[in-house]
């Protein structure tokens, strides 16, 4: 049994919150792919209509293939159920996001979101945060940006692909990950990355989950 197993289990069980009518927002990720194969089962099964709000084109691709009905987000007004995974969750239950690209997407979907559903597997789970917090800026402000990142003590590595190209999110803009060591107080820390110009989204979200899903490594899960 492996995480695939767990995260495959509770993805089934995290489907008990959707009902009938709802707009549902995907998130990207290993477990949000999980969670869209079985959805797709789901609505097939109980003949639902929903509608998605994927926050990738690999998200969005998946859900196409599996004919799952799609909108954009300026269609609607609030969204009733997000499904997402995470890269690192801390003991106050701030989740942080970006490893994939889609923060700043994803945190808009969170904005909108009556209940938030996240997924992870138990080496995601931490007393403090420890790994590199995504920021999407403008690519204008690069140089700026950074300065202003070292002032509040962190350090920089831009995101690049493998042949050294920069990487540029679905909204046209480039991602520094940021290292600021332990972090202690994310909402502090947040509000000082978001007070920079040319800052799009920090991968901090402020806005807590409603369920957290934990996946073990035995294929089981319990919910926090």
């Amino acid at each position: 049994m492996s995480y695939d197993d767990a995260i495959k289990a509770l993805s089934n069980d995290a489907l008990k919150f959707v009902k009938d009518d709802y707009v549902i927002g995907l998130g990207s990720g290993r477990a949000a792919t999980i969670l869209v194969k079985s959805l797709s089962k789901l609505i097939k099964i109980k003949n639902f209509n929903v509608r998605c709000i994927p926050t990738s084109l690999q998200i969005k691709l998946i859900a196409e293939k599996l004919e799952i009905p799609l909108i954009e987000p300026d269609q609607i007004k609030q969204i009733d159920i997000v499904f997402d995974g995470a890269d690192q969750i801390d003991i106050q239950k701030y989740v942080i996001k970006g490893g994939g690209g889609a923060l700043l997407r994803e945190n808009i979907l969170f904005s909108l979101a009556k209940k938030i559903v996240v997924m992870a597997d138990k080496t995601k789970f931490v007393k403090n945060f420890t790994r590199t917090v995504p920021i999407e800026i403008h690519p204008f402000a690069r140089t700026s940006v950074t300065q202003s990142i070292k002032k509040i003590g962190g350090t920089i590595q831009l995101r690049s692909l493998d042949r050294g190209y920069p990487f540029f999110t679905e909204n046209g803009n480039i991602i520094l990950d940021c290292d600021f060591g332990t972090i202690k107080n994310p909402k502090i820390l947040t509000q000082k990355i978001k007070n920079i110009p040319g800052v799009l989204e920090s991968g901090i979200f402020l806005k807590k989950p409603d369920v957290i899903y934990r996946a073990k490594t035995n294929g089981k899960f319990d919910i926090l």
